[in-house]
C-alpha cells in the first residue's frame, strides 16, 4: 500500500543509505513510498551490502519496519528474492522465527507496484 514517508521512515532510510539525498526513484521518477525497495535497488551494491546496511538498524527501527511490513504499508514486492532472504534471516536472528515467518508471508503475497 503506497504511503508518504514519515520522518521516522526518512531517518531509517538515512541510517541504511546515508548517501540518499533525494527521495525519487530514478526508474519511475516517483517519490519513494517504502524503505526496502530503494535500499535494495538503488543504494545496495549487492546482497551482501544490503545485509550490511540492514544490520545498521537498531532493534526498535527493525521492529518499526516489521510493523509496516505486517500492516502492508511497507512494500516488499520490488525487493529481489536474494535480498529478502537475507533480510528474513536477519529478522529471525534478531527478533525470532515467528516474525521472520510473517515477513516471508508478506513477501509471498506482495507485488511490485512501481
Amino acid at each position: 500500500m503506497p504511503r508518504i514517508l514519515s520522518e521516522t521512515d526518512i531517518a531509517i532510510l538515512k541510517t541504511v543509505a546515508p548517501e540518499c539525498k533525494e527521495y525519487l526513484c530514478s526508474g519511475s521518477g516517483m517519490t519513494y513510498r517504502s524503505i526496502l525497495p530503494p535500499l535494495a535497488n538503488h543504494y545496495s551494491k549487492n546482497a551482501a551490502d544490503f545485509l550490511r546496511r540492514i544490520k545498521l538498524l537498531s532493534k526498535s527501527d527493525l521492529e518499526y519496519l516489521l510493523r509496516l511490513i505486517i500492516s502492508d504499508e511497507e512494500s516488499l514486492g520490488c525487493v529481489p528474492t536474494e535480498y529478502i532472504d537475507l533480510f528474513i534471516e536477519n529478522v529471525s536472528e534478531r527478533l525470532g522465527e515467528e516474525m521472520a515467518t510473517q515477513v516471508r508471508n508478506s513477501y509471498n503475497n506482495s507485488e511490485c507496484s512501481d
